[in-house]
């Protein structure tokens, strides 16, 4: 049985978003991997882009609401900005939650080369993170 991860933000446009993709990119064979938002707004094409370039197509997931996740047992929620932390969902089932705070790269301004350079930064902060917590260092 594999390791559930649920990711949320607030929009689930962008950070959750990658955070999914990069996890089921690096160890997809190893965790069922989720995203959601506490007030979900759509898929950002500039998160697409950004993973494609990696080698990651997120294209085909789409924004979801937490409460979609109701009554679902995960093992790990990952809060990946502050104001998701604020607002999400006691998740009694899950076996851990862990935060993290990353830059919303949608609210980035400027060219579209600009805004895709933000969305990298936080690319690969995020896969940093994924990494370090559950690829190298892998959670049952």
């Amino acid at each position: 049985m594999k390791t559930s991860v649920l990711f949320l933000c607030t929009g689930n446009s962008a950070r959750s978003q990658m955070a999914e993709g990069l996890l089921r990119h690096f160890a997809g064979d190893r965790y069922e991997v989720f995203s959601a938002g506490t007030q979900p707004v759509g898929l950002n094409p500039l998160a697409v882009e950004a993973m494609r370039e990696i080698g990651a197509d997120i294209s085909a997931q789409r924004s979801k609401h937490v409460s979609e996740f109701d009554g679902i047992p995960i093992s790990a929620v990952v809060t990946v900005c502050d104001r998701a932390r604020e607002s999400c969902p006691i998740f009694p089932m899950a076996g851990r939650t862990i935060h993290w705070s990353f830059d919303d790269p949608a609210a980035a301004q400027g060219s579209h080369e600009e805004k895709l350079a933000e969305f990298r930064r936080v690319r690969d902060l995020i896969a940093g993170r994924i990494r370090t917590e559950f690829v190298e260092t892998p959670q049952s």
